[in-house]
């Protein structure tokens, strides 16, 4: 999704005297000190007072937005010198941290907070039951006076070289008994042995939906997901990346945007295949007659003028599947639990909260905001009594989730059979929809009264504001992470990577309060440590590859964090420039990262390469200057890019250009394309991906940021450059997609010399040089 991208606002280390929010009615020492105390507050929880937008400037946040947060956050500001003499003497009154997350090799000693002086004996339970005796407490590294009473904050040395994996700490100290929830987590992602450096490797970028196939419901499905995964292995691919599988509600209008899921813990029963369920195979003879003609109606009606239809396709496919859960009766109980890994606690945690949702969804709409009070909070009585009341459509949405974890489990069991190292790696979205599943199950973890978004900048001066509920930190960590964990090895049990979108908010998020505007929020600081551990650790036990969508400005020290966990970054050619806005040569890209040409929220090769978004942009009105001016500047960005090909030895002569000099000729198009990518398999960047579309001059990108209804968002089918529909039938066969395969394949060490395109048929041929005859369109 990349919402703030290419350019970030920079947050300011707190400080008390730096970043002391100003307000002009303070006018008396009174008024002075409870700022002071507030901006103290603030630093103290997480919250900024102040921070650096994209352009380097000090911005001060206004106080009441600093309170609207810290309320948020469950802290009272209301009285600023009290809620933070109670916030300083918080983890002294908890003793122990509810969890720590430490690296096993060298864990870092915990601290626990003891009346001074006081014995106290430790020791360490390992998940195995192993219990390990521990050095008393070491002298103190704090001292404090805590209800008149001296207390000192002693360091607990725990042992290197702790297993992977979920211990407790348990410390005596007198009569209490105290304990600490420890998880020992890797130092690093160890990814796929086939992946380690400098192994590179290079793969696939495609939206599901807009590929479909002869078989599939009008949109691509997981069996179609089977299909590309088997045509890429056997071309050499190792990695598939994929738009977020969340699942979305039940119900009618299905929402468009893979990045506002219901649930990111649950997949999305959208693309399931009907005919690929067990249920089916076992069906009568008329059940499949049945589910065959619902499967008619949307290959039909899923795709109306070209765009996909959800509506219509979940209509037909939620109508079959009902037919053959009913049809197969016992049998589609829960005993069947094929797909799901041995199918442990933890992979399922959660599971009849959110089928729960579905069947109070169905009743009462998608959003739990507005259902009966009673049924606003999972835990009441009245959901309780739901629970039975609807406990025959609890069990469909559970048994959809069973289906959806089976046809997932066989679509990665594919990819790693047609020798792919990674397979299909999952995208994480940012957060999601705050009447969703999610939202209704994790509110006490959830700041479910805020949205997270984007400070204002140059290309949005108002701010943004996606929509999404962010996580609560110290609840989190409260709740020992295990919300966020249980979300990341859901994602991770279905394939063999995680993207996640915008990972600078495992740092720090820009929280707004509601109803307040974009412009009017402030970034709360998350332990970006912890989090990243957490993901290492979930990695490490399915041998996954992480990813993080690190776009834009960020700071050196969020590099270097994910650098040191062995996540890679994300490359994007069209951002890769110096200081002055020159191109770099891919001998200069970030080695650690995954790398395309572009995304789903930015122009197609050949949409950039003709200016397709700049029109598309001032045709709808979204352009923050002339659209003279904007075709002047994305001009001057392409022929830079023109330069970079000319130097790295890829473009010779005119660039082929069509007789008005706007755009180019078809065949000058198609090899510009291929030597852009050609600029990503010379750089030093681990893995490199393709949009198949690319190799066919697709010009229409999947999203339109700032647009919901006037750009048809997440529709769009693959398109060849005359705007046909392209199949997952074609691109088996296609010989330009094949071209472009075996051009990014070089990444693996089969070069050709000179920098050559290798084509089909012909071998390798001579860097490109243009036809300089103009032609028309």
């Amino acid at each position: 999704m990349s919402p703030d991208d290419p350019a970030r606002s920079r947050p300011l280390e707190h400080s008390a005297s730096a970043a002391a929010p100003s307000d002009p009615a303070a006018s008396d020492p009174a008024a002075d000190r409870d700022l002071a105390d507030l901006a103290d507050l603030a630093e103290v929880s997480g919250v900024a007072t102040a921070y650096r937008d994209a352009e380097g400037g000090l911005v001060r946040v206004a106080p009441r937005t600093v309170r609207a947060v810290l309320r948020l956050l469950g802290i009272d500001p209301s009285d600023p010198t009290a809620a933070l003499t109670a916030a300083r003497e918080a983890p002294w009154r908890r003793r122990l941290p509810a969890c720590a997350v430490v690296s096993a090799a060298a864990p870092r000693p915990i601290v626990v907070h003891l009346p001074a002086g006081a014995a106290a004996r430790a020791e360490l339970e390992l998940d195995s039951g192993r219990r390990i005796p521990l050095d008393p407490p070491g002298d103190p590294v704090e001292r404090r006076s805590l209800d008149g009473e001296p207390w000192e904050a002693r360091p607990l040395t725990l042992p290197a070289g702790l297993p992977l994996g979920d211990h407790v700490l348990h410390v005596e100290a007198g009569s209490r008994r105290l304990r600490c929830a420890l998880v020992a987590v890797p130092d690093a992602v160890p990814g796929p042995a086939e992946l380690a450096e400098p192994a590179r490797a290079w793969g696939w970028m495609i939206q599901l939906y807009a590929l479909r196939s002869a078989s599939s419901w009008g949109m691509g499905d997981y069996a179609d997901l089977v299909d590309l995964v088997d045509w890429s292995g056997r071309a050499g691919a190792d990695v598939l990346l994929v738009n977020p599988l969340h699942a979305a509600a039940p119900t009618l209008p299905v929402a468009a945007s893979p990045y506002s899921p219901v649930s990111r813990r649950f997949a999305a029963p959208l693309y399931l295949r009907p005919e690929a369920t067990p249920e089916y195979a076992r069906a009568d003879e008329r059940t499949r007659a049945a589910v065959d003609e619902l499967a008619r109606e949307a290959r039909r009606d899923g795709r109306p003028d070209g765009l996909l239809d959800r509506d219509a396709v979940w209509r037909a496919k939620s109508a079959a599947l009902e037919l053959l859960f009913r049809a197969a009766g016992d049998r589609s109980g829960l005993d069947d639990r094929s797909g799901l890994d041995g199918d442990t606690d933890a992979a399922i945690q959660g599971l009849d909260d959110f089928a729960t949702w579905c069947a109070l969804a169905e009743r009462h709409g998608p959003d739990w905001r507005v259902w009966p009070a009673e049924l606003a909070h999972p835990g009441t009585p009245a959901v309780a009594a739901a629970r039975v009341e609807l406990a025959d459509r609890i069990a469909f949405h559970t048994w959809l989730q069973r289906r959806c974890d089976a046809q997932l489990a066989a679509a990665q069991a594919a990819a790693r059979g047609a020798g792919m190292a990674a397979g299909i790696v999952h995208d994480l979205a940012v957060g999601v929809d705050p009447g969703g599943a999610d939202a209704w199950a994790l509110q006490d973890v959830l700041a479910v009264d805020a949205t997270v978004g984007a400070p204002p900048d140059t290309f949005n001066q108002q701010g943004q504001d996606w929509g999404l509920p962010p996580w609560r930190p110290q609840a989190l960590a409260d709740a020992g992470y295990a919300p966020f964990r249980q979300m990341v090895a859901a994602v991770l049990r279905r394939g063999g990577g995680l993207r996640v979108d915008h990972i600078l908010g495992l740092f720090r998020l820009w929280w707004i309060p509601r109803g307040a505007g974009a412009a009017n929020g402030t970034y709360v600081r998350y332990d970006a440590e912890a989090m990243l551990g957490l993901i290492a650790l979930e990695a490490a036990r399915t041998g996954a590859v992480v990813v993080g969508e690190d776009l834009g400005t960020v700071e050196p020290s969020v590099a270097t964090a994910l650098a040191r966990t062995g996540v890679l970054g994300s490359t994007v050619l069209w951002f890769e420039q110096d200081d002055s806005g020159r191109p770099l040569p891919p001998a200069r890209y970030r080695a650690a990262t995954m790398a395309s040409v572009t995304t789903h929220d930015l122009p197609t090769a050949a949409g950039y390469l003709e200016g397709e978004h700049v029109r598309l942009r001032a045709g709808l009105g979204l352009l923050g200057r002339s659209e003279q001016a904007e075709t002047a500047g994305w001009r001057a960005e392409r022929d830079a890019l023109l330069d970079l090909l000319r130097a790295e030895g890829l473009l010779t002569g005119p660039a082929g250009m069509t007789a008005d000099g706007a755009q180019f000729t078809p065949q000058a198009r198609t090899e510009l394309v291929f030597a852009l990518h050609r600029l990503l398999v010379r750089s030093p960047c681990r893995i490199v991906l393709a949009a198949p579309g690319d190799a066919l001059g697709d010009l229409h990108q999947p999203n339109l940021p700032g647009t919901v209804d006037a750009y048809p968002n997440w529709r769009l089918p693959v398109r060849d450059a005359d705007g046909g529909e392209v199949t997952v039938e074609r691109l088996r066969t296609d010989p330009a997609v094949a071209r472009l395969g075996a051009l990014l394949a070089e990444v693996r060490g089969a070069s050709v010399a000179g920098g050559a395109f290798l084509t089909p048929g012909r071998g390798p041929s001579a860097p490109l040089k243009e036809d300089p005859r103009p032609t028309s369109r």
